[in-house]
Parts: C-alpha cells; structure tokens; sequence
C-alpha cells in the first residue's frame, strides 16, 4: 500500500528482455535510497507499479515486471537512463500524505496539453474511455504513483495543476505532450461504482 508520495527519482540503469511474448522484464533501478533499508522481498512502487525487489546491489535494486504488468502499463517502453518515480511501502504509523495508492496500473494515459499557469502548470491528461467514469473533479488520482487532485474533467481527459515542488520531485518535471503515463483510479471510486452496480433499484415498487 502506498500514498502516492514520490520520495526518490531513480534511473533504470540496466534491463534485460525475456525472449519470449510472456517472459518478465528484469530491471535494475538506480536510487538513492539507502540499500541496507531495503529488503529483498520489499515492494516498491516504480512509477505507479507496485514491484517487488529480487536481488540488491550497490546503488541499486532489482525487479521483474510480470507480462501482464507490461501489457497494462508503461514498463513495456522503458529504456536505459529512463526516470522512476519511487515510493516505498507504507509502514504502520506513517503519514497518509496523498491518498490510498494500491500499485496496481489500471491503463495507460496520454499527455494532451501542458502549459504555465502562473507559478504552476497545468497538465491535460488523456485516460482510456473505461476509465473514466472514475474521475472527477476535486478527486484523486496517482500519475505514475504521484497522488494528485483532479480540477476538471473532460470528454476523455481530466486537468491536474502541478506545483514546482513536485515538478522538481518527480519525473513531471520535462514531461511533453505525448508522453504516456501510468494511471491508477481512486480505490474509493471503484468501490462506488461497484456499490452502485449491484444496489437493488427499489423505485419500481413505489
């Protein structure tokens, strides 16, 4: 479980492809993270991905993204030099900063528009039509793992203004229109929505 709270942007400095259509991709990621506080067995959030390290060494640890993790998020198009948003896992007494991140990708988005707004900017994404029902405006919703706060919501897209703390913070900052990014909704609205699915109508008996 995770907040969506960047705390570390880290490199991938090494991949190696499977040669078959269902192998994993195995990734080294720099990071500054000190690696005696890491755990083999950890999961770490890369990007939104919720990923769980194989193998330390000095400056770096190692993951398997699986074939449906590639197939549902943006790790299928990652290179060497690429930068990771990095959140490590919640611990019992940390601060809940963002909101309830699960790691788990839901699709992929676009980068529309980005443009200054004052001392912000703001980002237009493009989300999967199946996504959608799920955004609205003043919720939340993690951007390659950063929490952020919805301001609007179109006709396929949704508008977030971005500070320069997190511009700075994380791989936001020389993100271009048509950059793709890994999306995942609000846990909260998926439960509404499924709430909402399976609620007897009871207006027929009135």
């Amino acid at each position: 479980m995770f907040t969506g709270i960047i705390t570390d942007v880290g490199r991938v400095s090494r991949l190696r492809r499977g040669r078959g259509q269902h192998d994993a991709l195995e990734l080294a990621i720099a990071t500054a993270y000190d690696r005696d506080a890491i755990e083999v067995g950890a999961s770490i959030a890369c990007s939104g991905a919720c990923l769980t390290v194989i193998a330390l060494e000095p400056g770096a640890f190692l993951v398997q993204a699986s074939a449906e993790t590639l197939a549902c998020s943006t790790l299928g198009g990652w290179t060497e030099g690429a930068e990771v948003n990095l959140e490590r896992a919640l611990k019992v007494g940390d601060e809940l900063g963002g909101h309830i991140v699960s790691g788990h990708v839901d699709g992929v988005g676009r980068v529309f528009d980005r443009r200054s707004e004052g001392d912000s900017v703001r980002f237009t994404f493009e989300l999967p039509e199946e996504l959608a029902p799920y955004v609205a405006s003043k919720g939340s919703i993690a951007v390659d793992g950063i929490s952020l706060t919805v301001n609007e919501v179109g006709r396929g897209s949704f508008g977030v203004n971005i500070i320069p703390y997190t511009l700075s913070h994380t791989n936001l900052g020389d993100a271009a229109p048509g950059r793709l990014v890994n999306l995942e909704i609000d846990p909260l609205a998926r439960y509404v929505a499924r709430l909402l699915a399976v609620r007897p109508d009871h207006r027929s008996e009135a």
